[in-house]
């Protein structure tokens, strides 16, 4: 089984929010696959399903972002989950919008959200799907910004980027993390 984690705030006040397209990517791969996350549990809401063949469980934790790694814990501690089978799903501030890159482990990258997993799990062994979503003006305040909605025309795109997240993520499951790389990595939705 993987598990496959969305990163964001939750509440009303975030959603929509550049910060939360980690779990509008995984609520568009659940919506493609079937998988209601409407069970509660492992202080997210999750679904188990399967997404082109392969058993999954979709979380969506609701512990603050840079409190994510009480939720991912928990699940794959019940769930016996190993390294290489967690994929997290989260913003990315050094790509441009429309952009996406999976990587496998490594540090956090000044995102709290990883950071704080890393923390809970006592490592970094998990692939991340990293969706850009560009970075504030010079000068700018990176909170404000990623606690943002997005601008009018990227709107307009957002839900093509979504579509490739859920596509990089089946293509991981499918073809391998490697694979999955090579074709995604290179892909971006421009405005």
């Amino acid at each position: 089984m993987k598990l496959i984690v969305g990163l964001g705030n939750p509440g009303d006040k975030y959603e929509g929010t550049r910060h939360n397209v980690g779990f509008m990517a995984v609520q568009t791969l659940a919506d493609e696959a079937g998988v209601r996350l409407k069970n509660k549990g492992h202080q997210g809401f999750y679904g188990a399903g399967r997404v082109d063949g392969h058993e999954v469980m979709l979380l969506l934790p609701q512990t603050f972002m840079n409190l994510s790694g009480a939720s991912v814990g928990s699940a794959c501690r019940s769930l016996g989950i190993s390294p290489g089978d967690l994929i997290v799903v989260h913003d990315d501030i050094d790509q441009s919008f429309g952009s996406l890159k999976l990587k496998a482990g490594g540090g956090h990258g000044g995102h709290n959200g990883i950071r704080n997993i890393c923390q809970v799990l006592g490592h970094g062994d998990f692939l991340r799907v990293k969706v850009g979503v560009g970075r504030p003006v010079p000068g700018g305040d990176v909170a404000r910004y990623v606690l943002s909605p997005f601008a009018s025309a990227e709107k307009k795109v957002l839900k093509t980027v979504l579509e490739n997240s859920a596509m990089a993520i089946k293509a991981v499951l499918t073809q391998g993390e490697q694979a999955a790389m090579n074709e995604f990595n290179k892909r971006t939705v421009t405005i």
